[in-house]
C-alpha cells in the first residue's frame, strides 16, 4: 500500500517545481517567440520573461510573486490503494510547500477577507478527480495566478452564433483583458456542456502541451484560426505591442443542450505552471512534466 506521506512528498515536489520552472514546451513556445518578435520593446520583454525563468530555475525560487491558488487533478486508478489518504495528503502538501519553497498565501476568506496564511481554506487546495482503470495515481498541480484568472470569460450564445460567434467571443474576450493576464498567454476554450462544465473544460485544456497540436483535425485547424487572430491584435508581450500575443489556443468541448451554446475562455500567464507526476502502486514516482534527478 503507497501511504499518504508518499503522496505529500511528491505533491510537495510538484508545487517546488510548478512555479520555480515551467516545462520545455512552454520554454520553447518563449523562446520562439522572442526569434520572431521584431517590436524592440516586445523583444525586451520577452527577453526579460526569458531571463526571469532562467534565473528561477537556478535559484530555485518563484519565477512571478503571485504563486497562485492551488489546483490539483488527480488521476486515480481504481486499484489503487488509499484513496481515501490522497485529499488529506495534498493539503498537508500546500501546507508543507508554502512554507519550503516558499508560496505566497493566497487562500482568503471571501466575507471575512481573512487570509488563512498557507494556502489552504474552503475547497481550497481545490482537488478535480478522475477515476481510470489501473493501479497507479497520477498528481498534476496547477498554481493559477490571479491576474489571468480575472480576465476569464463565459458567454452564454445563441446556438444560431456557432462557430463564428465563438470565434468573435474569443478575440472580444482578448482584446477586452489587454495586458492585464501577463501576454504572452495560453488561451483555454472550451464550448457545449453548461455553464460550469464549459469553464471546467476550459481550465483544464490549459494543461495540454503546447507542442501536441488537437488530435482532431477540425479544432487543430480552429485553433490556429484562433492563435493567428489572437496575435493579429498588436497587443504583444505584456500588452506593450508585438507579434505574440498568444503563445497557444487549446479546445475541448462537450456536447450541449440545443437550446444552449455555452463558450468559456479561461487564460494562463506566460508563467504557465504545471508539474505532473505518477506514483506506481510499488511506490516508484515518474515525473511526467520535469527532468528530475
Amino acid at each position: 500500500m503507497v501511504a499518504g506521506h508518499l503522496v505529500e512528498n511528491v505533491a510537495v515536489k510538484l508545487l517546488q517545481l510548478a512555479v520555480t520552472e515551467l516545462p520545455q514546451d512552454v520554454k520553447d513556445a518563449l523562446q520562439l517567440a522572442y526569434l520572431k518578435e521584431d517590436n524592440p520593446v516586445g523583444k525586451s520583454q520577452l527577453k526579460a520573461i526569458l531571463d526571469n525563468v532562467d534565473l528561477a530555475e537556478k535559484t530555485c525560487a518563484p519565477m512571478c510573486q503571485d504563486t497562485g491558488v492551488v489546483i490539483f487533478y488527480v488521476k486515480a486508478g481504481s486499484k489503487f490503494d488509499g484513496l481515501d489518504q490522497i485529499e488529506d495528503a495534498l493539503r498537508k502538501a500546500t501546507i508543507r510547500a508554502t512554507k519550503e519553497v516558499p508560496l505566497r498565501p493566497n487562500a482568503v476568506d471571501p466575507f471575512t477577507q481573512k487570509n488563512t496564511g498557507d494556502n489552504t481554506g474552503r475547497q481550497i487546495p481545490y482537488i478535480h478527480w478522475e477515476i481510470v482503470p489501473g493501479d497507479s495515481l497520477e498528481i498534476t498541480v496547477m498554481p493559477k495566478g490571479g491576474g489571468s484568472e480575472n480576465v476569464s470569460a463565459l458567454g452564454m450564445l445563441s446556438p444560431n452564433k456557432g462557430i463564428n460567434g465563438l470565434k468573435q467571443f474569443v478575440i472580444d474576450t482578448i482584446i477586452k483583458a489587454g495586458a492585464k493576464p501577463c501576454p504572452p498567454t495560453i488561451l483555454g476554450v472550451a464550448v457545449g456542456g453548461g455553464a460550469d462544465i464549459a469553464l471546467k473544460l476550459a481550465k483544464e485544456a490549459l494543461l495540454k502541451p503546447l507542442n501536441q497540436p488537437n488530435p482532431d483535425p477540425e479544432l487543430a485547424k480552429l485553433e490556429q484560426q484562433l492563435l493567428e487572430a489572437a496575435n493579429s491584435t498588436g497587443i504583444g508581450p505584456i500588452g506593450l505591442g508585438g507579434k505574440t500575443t498568444v503563445l497557444a489556443v487549446k479546445i475541448d468541448y462537450a456536447h450541449r443542450h440545443p437550446a444552449s451554446y455555452p463558450v468559456a475562455v479561461v487564460a494562463q500567464c506566460w508563467a504557465a505552471r504545471r508539474a505532473s507526476a505518477r506514483i506506481n502502486s510499488n511506490g516508484k514516482v515518474e515525473y511526467l512534466s520535469h527532468k528530475v534527478k
